[in-house]
């Protein structure tokens, strides 16, 4: 699937042209847009046919920017690879007219090890190689050594305190991070060499979390160890799954939404929700939150497949699924506006910006669609049995609608124990399961 900031050859500029074509198709014809959506509340509906016209707007301006530079004028795609070493150098060889077997040539290699090189973005070539790729392409890059080896990364905890790095440690450590190959706890000092290297090798094949959008404004987290260690943690075990189930997105198939939602009432319903995601192209991931870390779920990609990162650090049904389809939200309608950057997200804040916004109401109207809502009792009613009629006649857990009122009503108190409490963790991280 094709995500990135860049097209980067000829292959990925006729999956771009291709998709343009299909999004095309469902956009233009209402026959086809009508069959994609249906069933799927109306808000909804409008505001996929919103993603697809960005992403149809998207993938046009990356073809653009490509074909542009192959005609000599590469500052679109150089603007779009930002300040990536990898990119540059992929840039550059776009720029000078060269096909990735004109520059294996050059550099005397087979144009298999190009294309490995680039697939990868170059992370995980020697310095020295680099070196001789960007002399051939005449690319002048200043780095410095401790820039590229597998500690780079760990720059980000210079300023952390030994304090934190001794929480991580210890979360790691109760939670089975910190293995040997005979699957023993490692020592104190060999969890810290471990979790250098966790954070250092994520870090260099994805960049850090800069981005934690849960507020009107998008914040720096970019030092936040915490945060990367969990995220690191998440990528490692998605990575595993997607190699083992060749795990493929499909952007135009959205009708198995109505499927995820109505298994809310059963009572493994997480666990089924996982199998299903899984099925259409979503990783999903539950991995306890370090203390004081504030994450409820993200949504981000690792090797261009959507992840949904769920810390369940509120064990309710009407949180899981709520947060669920939140961070299903942002995959479905932020596939190319925000995925590759990442969504944090912490639902203790009231205030959100747009993109969090549109979550939001993507989760609320597959859950209970508003124009059902807005007309039915259960909204004033003080009698759990309203609600509870209410909550099967839309096929979904009493406890979601429960939550629902809670919300809107302000009290937290009420229908306390209808939310499904101390039901969902230990469903997806059951207790003395190595989940490594």
């Amino acid at each position: 699937m094709l995500v990135g900031s860049v097209i980067l050859n000829e292959q990925e500029v006729r999956e771009a042209k291709s998709l343009v074509s299909r999004l095309d198709d469902a956009l233009s014809s209402e026959a086809i847009f009508t069959q994609i959506v249906e069933g799927l509340p109306v808000q909804v509906g409008e505001k996929f046919r919103r993603a697809l016209e960005t992403e149809k707007a998207e993938l046009e301006h990356l073809v653009q920017a490509y074909e542009k530079a192959k005609e000599g004028d590469y500052t679109e795609l150089k603007r779009r690879a930002g300040n990536d070493p990898g990119l540059a150098l992929i840039v550059a060889r776009i720029a000078r007219g060269l096909t990735q077997k004109d520059l294996a040539r050059k550099l005397g290699l087979r144009e298999q090890q190009v294309q490995r090189y680039e697939a990868d973005r170059y992370r995980a070539i020697s310095l020295s190689s680099y070196r001789k790729v960007a002399s051939v392409l005449g690319v002048h890059w200043d780095m410095k050594l401790s820039d590229w080896g597998s500690g780079a990364g760990w720059a980000v905890a210079e300023n952390v305190s030994a304090a934190a790095v001794k929480k991580i440690i210890k979360h790691g450590k109760e939670n089975a991070w910190f293995r040997d190959d005979a699957n023993e706890p490692l020592r104190d000092e060999e969890s810290f060499n471990y979790l250098q290297r966790y954070v250092s090798d994520h870090i260099i094949r994805y960049g850090t979390p800069s981005l934690l959008r849960t507020g009107l404004n998008v914040e720096n987290y970019t030092d936040d160890l915490s945060l990367l260690a969990w995220k690191a943690r998440v990528t490692r075990q998605a990575e595993k799954i997607i190699e083992e189930q060749k795990v493929e997105y499909r952007p135009l198939a959205i009708g198995w939404l109505i499927d995820l939602v109505r298994l809310s009432k059963e009572n493994d319903g997480p666990l089924q929700a996982r199998e299903l995601l899984a099925s259409h192209g979503i990783v999903l991931i539950a991995e306890p939150q370090i203390p004081g870390m504030k994450v409820d779920g993200a949504a981000f990609l690792v090797n261009d497949v959507p992840v949904i990162g769920m810390t369940l650090r509120r064990d309710t049904i009407d949180g899981f699924w709520f947060t669920l389809l939140h961070e299903v939200g942002h995959i479905i309608l932020h596939y190319r506006t925000g995925l590759s950057s990442g969504f944090f997200d912490d639902s203790d804040l009231s205030a959100v910006d747009e993109i969090e916004e549109e979550a939001n109401e993507f989760a609320s109207n597959m859950l209970i669609p508003e124009e059902k809502w807005r007309r039915s009792p259960a909204r004033i009613a003080k009698a759990a049995e309203v609600i509870e009629r209410f909550a099967e006649q839309i096929g979904v857990h009493p406890a979601i609608v429960f939550g629902r009122i809670q919300k809107e009503r302000g009290d937290y108190a009420i229908f306390s124990n209808k939310v499904g409490r101390g039901r969902v963790r230990n469903l997806l991280i059951p207790e003395g399961v190595d989940v490594r």
